[in-house]
């Protein structure tokens, strides 16, 4: 009996220690990284590569600002290009060459911040600003070319999808998809004899390398 009333009083302290042992270990603290970063752009795009520069600045977990820039080539969709005999690469009807200068502030959103680890941090992009754009002749070799460039203006835009990869707090690699439209000014641009566009689109796949301080 005695030894019956022991197990019954001992039975809750019990209980509690099992309870102790089975909770669950506290939430981890998400990572805070450093707001500010710089870096570097190579983009793969429709009209071959790029290169560009970045800045942001993150204002919230979600929320971060930016502004980049941007050199890549730009081509007519209706562009085709042949190799002939000698190796010799050309394309027909082709009379300028096109370079895309874009200059995008922006933001990015960050996505499921509060579902998915730090290592993996997807976001969209939306950036808007002012564009340059130059043509050079396509029969003329292609450096000294610039000496008769033209310089078009437009206005431009992207929307872009992303993520950035990793917990290091100096090193900052990305990778984002971004579809970029641009309204040219004026007459428009000549890639193609007598074709003249207005408005231009470009995807763009892009790596994201560069530090966090």
């Amino acid at each position: 009996m005695k030894v019956l009333m022991i197990f019954l009083l001992l039975l809750p302290f019990g209980f509690m220690s099992a309870q102790k042992i089975g909770e669950l270990a506290p939430e981890k603290p998400p990572e805070i990284f450093p707001p500010n970063s710089w870096g570097v752009d190579l983009m793969f795009g429709e009209g071959g590569f790029g290169l560009g520069t970045f800045l942001r600045k993150s204002y919230s977990q979600d929320i971060t600002g930016f502004v980049d820039f941007s050199i890549s080539e730009l081509k007519d969709a209706r562009e085709i290009q042949y190799i002939d005999y000698f190796g010799n690469t050309y394309t027909p009807d082709k009379v300028n060459r096109s370079f895309l200068f874009p200059l995008n502030a922006g933001a990015q959103f960050r996505l499921f911040s509060e579902t998915l680890t730090d290592n993996l941090r997807p976001y969209i992009s939306v950036g808007v600003g002012p564009t340059l754009i130059l043509t050079t002749p396509y029969d003329q070799e292609f450096f000294s070319s610039f000496k008769h460039a033209r310089a078009h203006y437009a206005a431009a835009g992207y929307v872009g999808l992303g993520a950035n990869f990793g917990i290091s707090k100096t090193n900052l690699v990305g990778i984002n998809v971004r579809y970029l439209y641009a309204h040219v000014f004026g007459e428009g641009i000549e890639n193609l004899t007598n074709q003249f566009r207005n408005d231009i689109g470009q995807l763009y796949i892009t790596l994201n390398l560069g530090i966090m301080y």
